[in-house]
């Protein structure tokens, strides 16, 4: 019985064993001493603090190691055959190597002591060397080595971020110098003439492609305001271009705009407002740091209009609904899109119309493209319409639209 037992029971397999971690690469040191015994005294005092020591007796022997090899510190008498440790540390800060380097004599003077100071040296050192004494300044330079290697690594990590950020702004600068604006007509359903337009912005900057592309440029650089700037001045000189005193102008305005102060300060709208109707995009949320409220009240005063954009896409949408109040409200363009074939968006439609009106707000109905679309609109009883089919984006606003 016990021998079935133990055939049933699976082999024993040994788990493998992991694989050695590698171990952290010590610091290297180069030991520059012409005494060989005292090489070898202070050698086994650097071994026993962690590190991995090189030894050169002379200058030029130190000058060949220094060129092949890459060191954390140097450690090294000023008394040598051929040259002085001062002569060599200021021959390394010649080179550009911004190292750790501890400078010890038995002939201390004033002299060197003061171009130790002024090449950068982190120690002089008298001899005879005490342990206590060497072990310090040895623990000083490891320690000065671990924090270079600790910026380094935070460099090497943080570069390619650090590139990107700069590619893209320039990318961005150079969308704002070759920024300019196109009109889009809005159609006043009733009376079929143009209400209004509402300014698109453009740009040729070959890597920032399109407008949704210049956005999220402007909103990872923090740069909303520079960009929001721009397009309101562009704004300000294209109301010249307006067939009539009586059509007003769209502007987009990005939630993030409401802080910014110039909007409020007289800015280049300023004079236009009564023919200004600023559009709050569903870009971004409703800034919750900002009295949102307060803030459109203050634009109402001085003579802006309001509107939000896509009534209908959620809740985002009915937030900004309810908190702004604005005069115009556009329909989310899925609800537009084929609702002459959809039964429910027209329903929905229908009531949003009803709702607008007994709010004295105007809906419009943008993203129209055809004809059915058109017609079933104008039969639900949207106020405005704004869309391909009625006209394109156009950098002088037309005066003729398909109706």
């Amino acid at each position: 019985m016990r021998s079935a037992v133990v055939r049933a029971l699976p082999p024993v397999v040994a788990t493998p064993a992991p694989p050695p971690r590698e171990a952290p690469a010590r610091p290297q040191v180069l030991l520059i001493e012409d005494d060989a015994l005292l090489a070898r005294s202070i050698g086994r005092e650097l071994a026993y603090a962690g590190t991995e020591v090189t030894h050169a007796g002379d200058g030029a022997t130190a000058t060949a190691v220094l060129r092949k090899k890459r060191f954390d510190f140097v450690l090294s008498d000023i008394n040598l055959p051929d040259t002085t440790g001062v002569d060599l540390l200021r021959l390394v800060r010649a080179s550009g190597l911004d190292l750790p380097y501890i400078l010890m004599t038995g002939n201390p003077t004033l002299e060197t002591a003061t171009e130790a100071v002024e090449l950068g040296a982190l120690f002089y050192l008298s001899k005879p060397l005490t342990g206590d004494k060497l072990r310090g300044a040895v623990e000083r330079a490891m320690t000065m080595t671990e924090q270079a290697r600790t910026r380094q690594s935070h460099v090497s990590i943080l570069a390619p971020a650090v590139v990107e950020r700069a590619k893209l702004a320039s990318s961005f600068e150079s969308a704002l110098e070759k920024l300019r604006i196109v009109f889009q007509p809005i159609v006043d359903a009733r009376k079929r003439t143009i209400a209004a337009y509402e300014v698109l912005m453009r740009s040729d900057e070959a890597s920032l492609p399109n407008p949704g592309a210049v956005l999220d440029a402007a909103e990872r650089l923090d740069a909303i305001h520079v960009l929001g700037r721009r397009v309101r001045a562009l704004a300000a000189r294209g109301i010249e271009a307006l067939p009539s005193p009586d059509v007003m102008l769209f502007v987009n305005l990005h939630p993030a705009e409401l802080g910014d102060p110039e909007l409020f300060a007289g800015g280049p709208l300023a004079p236009h407002a009564r023919r200004i109707v600023l559009e709050l995009t569903e870009r971004a949320a409703l800034p919750s740091d900002t009295d949102v409220a307060e803030r459109t009240r203050q634009l109402r005063e001085m003579g802006f209009r309001i509107a939000i954009d896509d009534l209908g896409a959620g809740y985002a949408g009915l937030t900004a609904f309810t908190s702004v109040e604005p005069e115009f409200v556009k329909l989310d363009m899925s609800l537009v899109r084929d609702i002459d074939a959809s039964i429910t968006k027209q329903r929905l439609v229908r009531s949003m119309v009803d709702l607008c009106r007994d709010l004295s707000m105007r809906l419009i109905a943008e993203g129209i493209e055809t004809r059915s679309e058109l017609a079933c609109l104008c039969d639900l009883g949207c106020d405005l319409l704004q869309g391909y089919y009625l006209g394109k984006p156009n950098p002088v606003p037309t005066a003729v639209v398909t109706i």
